[in-house]
């Protein structure tokens, strides 16, 4: 394993303590979506994962605040077939159900004949990217289409109502500890939320969950999420995206949203 100087977690006595790194930025005693889905990915895989089979879904529960208080994962498999696995897990704090995820293996096999339709467009990491897995933490870069430029690593530069997207290498999961390729698209893929519901005027949207969907795992240490749709009625959203990495798209993510303008973030 390598070394690393932050992450979202430490690891105590089979309990799960927030950094500082993990508060949310929508309030000072929660933490972040993408520490909480990190972190069930990581328990997932450790307790449930099969060489060589991808993990081709991920689901994540987000339905009550996570505190700043210690967390636990409990974890259950639910289905253990010749071509598909299944497991369950739950998120605990001070003694409620908090969270749940639940993750879909299978077992990779030819492709069947054919030619299937498929988009035209696909998403590009940004030019100046590195995947250098010796660099360490590489700031995230941030996408519009209506940047001059295309990226920018300032965040303020994309407040406008284009679509958005994000190329990234977060923080670790558990301090100390390097991430899986699972485990990584896990946390940057919870950013479909933010590059979704990403208007003018911040984010006025808080997610209910996140599901990300994965033909492959991705390749390099940083992942990709890009807007593909949002629609949003009477303060509910909904909003997909495409993950890809330097070789192109591999899932895509998709979230329900609420509306919280009350605590609406402006990144201007």
């Amino acid at each position: 394993m390598g070394r690393t100087e932050r992450g979202y977690f430490t690891e105590v006595d089979g309990s799960f303590v927030p950094t500082e790194i993990a508060i949310s930025p929508w309030s000072s005693d929660m933490i972040v979506g993408p520490c909480v889905c990190g972190l069930f990915a990581r328990e997932l895989e450790n307790r449930h994962a099969v060489d060589n089979w991808v993990p081709s879904r991920l689901t994540v529960d987000l339905f009550k605040p996570v505190r700043t208080d210690p967390v636990t994962v409990e974890t259950t498999l639910v289905r253990d077939g010749n071509r598909i696995r299944v497991a369950d897990a739950q998120m605990q704090q001070n003694g409620d159900v908090v969270a749940r995820a639940t993750v879909v293996y299978l077992r990779p096999s030819e492709q069947p004949p054919g030619t299937v339709w498929t988009r035209d467009e696909h998403p590009a990491p940004p030019p100046s990217r590195t995947d250098d897995p010796a660099a360490g933490f590489v700031p995230t870069w941030f996408g519009s289409d209506d940047h001059p430029e295309g990226w920018s690593q300032i965040r303020s530069e994309h407040q406008n109502s284009s679509r958005k997207r994000m190329w990234a290498r977060q923080f670790p999961v558990i301090l100390g500890e390097k991430m899986s390729p699972f485990v990584r698209t896990a946390i940057v893929g919870e950013g479909t939320s933010l590059v979704t519901n990403w208007s003018e005027q911040g984010v006025g949207y808080i997610n209910a969950d996140v599901t990300l969907t994965l033909s492959r795992l991705p390749v390099g240490e940083e992942v990709g999420v890009e807007a593909d749709h949002h629609i949003g009625e009477d303060g509910v959203a909904v909003g997909t995206s495409v993950l890809f990495d330097s070789r192109g798209p591999f899932g895509a993510g998709m979230v329900v949203a609420l509306a919280n303008k009350h605590r609406q973030v402006d990144f201007g």
